[in-house]
């Protein structure tokens, strides 16, 4: 693993390539209120930064393990490629920009026993409703832009 040090670095000096799982059950869409910076106290996707020599698949898996607490074997549907840009990044003074893959992950069930390390609470939301909501980081709003799902774009 990568000392924190030199993970400042990457960040000051780099893009990140990272992972969004957006998560449906039902119609609903799963979003958990973020603990930590970027994004701090916004309900967001789960999702993280892809390794060095981890492939997305690999990642895919990983980070719905992690973050959701199931395995997943089903191929998930790729939403598209976003920029994301935060000047609250992890490290004080250092912004962060990530290079987000976005992919779609539709449960057969909801899940109930979701980790909390990332997020203090989850909630499932209409897609017009997280539209709607001031809660919602503006990034989350743009995958349903670009599925065009939900209010009159």
């Amino acid at each position: 693993m990568i000392s924190t040090e030199y993970f400042k670095i990457v960040v000051e000096f780099s893009p990140l390539i990272s992972i969004d799982l957006v998560t449906m059950y039902n119609g609903k869409v799963l979003l958990g209120k973020r603990v930590n910076k970027p994004a701090k106290d916004f309900y967001f996707t789960t999702g993280g930064i892809v390794r060095k020599n981890e492939t997305f698949e690999n990642a895919k898996k990983r980070i719905a393990k992690g973050e959701l607490g199931i395995e997943i074997s089903q191929e998930l549907a790729f939403i598209g490629v976003f920029e994301h840009f935060y000047d609250d990044g992890i490290f004080e003074g250092v912004s962060t920009h990530y290079v987000n893959h976005g992919y779609l992950l539709d449960l057969n069930e909801k899940l109930e026993n979701i980790p909390k390390e990332q997020h203090s609470s989850y909630k499932w939301f209409d897609i017009d409703e997280l539209l709607q909501s001031n809660e919602v980081h503006q990034y989350v709003k743009d995958y349903f832009k670009q599925l065009n799902i939900g209010e009159d774009r």
